[in-house]
């Protein structure tokens, strides 16, 4: 028998937005197939080749690399035509795409009634989640109900055209309701989405099969998910989470394959802490620095454009990642970004409404509104980082934040980014 190759997974370790798609980019040298376990088009994962930049919605950012197998898994909801118009746009931006790209036969279809009924459920929310709209919410919500459209389903034209007209017709009842309509629109846009149904069977796959076979012919594989761990449906800050699981463990789920193929989970986390969207900010800064480090680390979403909101580095969160992932090791990034600060702050703990001290992440969400962070303070080592590109170049003040930020999250740290570029990640031998 071939020896066995090996998996990787690389998972978010605060509220998303940590830089995976920059670490996936450089791991993915050394894979041989790259596949997306969870989420739709609401993550962008944001990767810089040269002097362009690439941001990516769902096909996973191993596309960038010459001769990648590039897998979107069961565990994915699947927006047909922002699909194909990324796919589109990257054969035009000179990326070869033939035969590098497959989606599982069971992965669910994300269809415009989801992206009508998303936008109109946050619109009338009483207490808002943040969502982006983009409908993976009433997607998943289909998915659970057992009502929804797998890729499998497009060879079965009476399947498809029952699936559809059921959606649809919830989506009128509902808009209904609250008085509005749109309903020719939404025709037109799932003329155009089912339209596109032949093109996507062509690329329809066995993930699951297909991963299992290339680690027993002892190829390397990774598996990157969209979000973070405190956006897990389960274990991150419900309600304002995403409407999948994001952790290292829906990977196996998400792909097909056993959970003992697994043999690492690398956990991405920056330097400082961010969030998009509504939801508890424990480690949130005061306006004014808030403004400075968004400013300084380009603190925008990739898919939406909204403002991150900024946090000092929150250790009880990334402790939590580190559990519920099980961690082999993490990547630091936007280390740069703190270059010019005097000094920082790192939350080693909470204190309670009720005056106790925990450093272990709270489950009641209502809590975390108004716990305060118990901060140690760390000296900032004001000189440029984005210049090095090994360890023992660092300043001696950032390999000490790097030392204590390992240390609070019980993880080795294994890889440091101080830039956008693939050679700005320095690794830790």
């Amino acid at each position: 028998m071939a020896q066995r190759g090996g998996c990787t997974v690389v998972v978010g370790c605060q509220w998303g937005d940590e830089g995976k798609g920059k670490i996936v980019d450089v791991l993915a040298e050394r894979a041989d197939i790259v596949a997306r376990y969870q989420g739709g088009a609401n993550a962008g994962h944001t990767v810089k080749v040269k002097d362009e930049e690439f941001v990516l919605h769902q096909i996973p950012s191993g596309i960038l690399h010459e001769g990648k197998r590039c897998l979107l898994g069961n565990g994915v909801v699947l927006d047909t035509q922002q699909f194909f118009q990324e796919y589109d746009a990257l054969v035009r931006r000179g990326i070869d795409m033939e035969g590098r790209v497959g989606v599982s036969l069971r992965a669910q279809l994300l269809l415009p009634y989801h992206r009508m009924l998303d936008q109109m459920a946050e619109d009338c929310a009483t207490e808002k989640i943040g969502t982006t709209g983009r409908g993976i919410g009433p997607a998943y919500e289909d998915k659970a109900g057992r009502r929804g459209l797998r890729v499998a389903d497009l060879a079965n034209a009476e399947r498809v055209e029952m699936r559809v007209r059921e959606g649809r017709d919830r989506a009128r009842r509902r808009l209904e309701q609250l008085g509005q309509n749109g309903l020719a629109e939404l025709d037109r846009a799932l003329e155009e989405t089912l339209a596109l149904g032949e093109r996507l069977l062509g690329l329809a796959t066995d993930t699951g099969y297909e991963i299992t076979r290339a680690l027993r012919a002892g190829q390397r594989v990774l598996l990157e998910g969209a979000q973070g761990t405190a956006l897990d449906l389960d274990h991150g800050t419900y309600p304002f989470v995403t409407s999948s699981n994001t952790t290292a463990a829906a990977a196996a789920t998400g792909t097909g394959i056993g959970p003992t193929s697994i043999d690492s989970v690398v956990g991405v986390v920056k330097a400082y802490t961010t969030r998009v969207g509504e939801g508890p900010l424990p480690t949130a800064l005061e306006p004014e620095m808030d403004e400075r480090l968004r400013q300084l680390g380009g603190e925008f979403g990739a898919t939406t454009g909204r403002p991150r909101r900024c946090g000092w580095f929150d250790s009880v969160i990334t402790r939590h990642a580190a559990q519920v992932n099980g961690l082999t090791g993490v990547a630091v990034t936007k280390l740069d970004v703190l270059d010019t600060l005097a000094e920082l702050q790192v939350a080693t703990a909470y204190r309670l409404p009720d005056g106790s001290v925990t450093d272990r992440f709270p489950a009641d969400t209502g809590a975390l509104s108004s716990i305060e962070p118990v901060y140690e303070s760390m000296p900032g080592w004001q000189a440029p980082t984005d210049g090095v590109r090994r360890l023992s170049d660092l300043p001696s003040k950032a390999r000490s934040y790097l030392d204590r930020i390992e240390e609070l999250t019980e993880a080795p740290v294994r890889w440091i980014s101080v830039g956008t570029e693939r050679d700005q990640i320095i690794p830790v031998e």
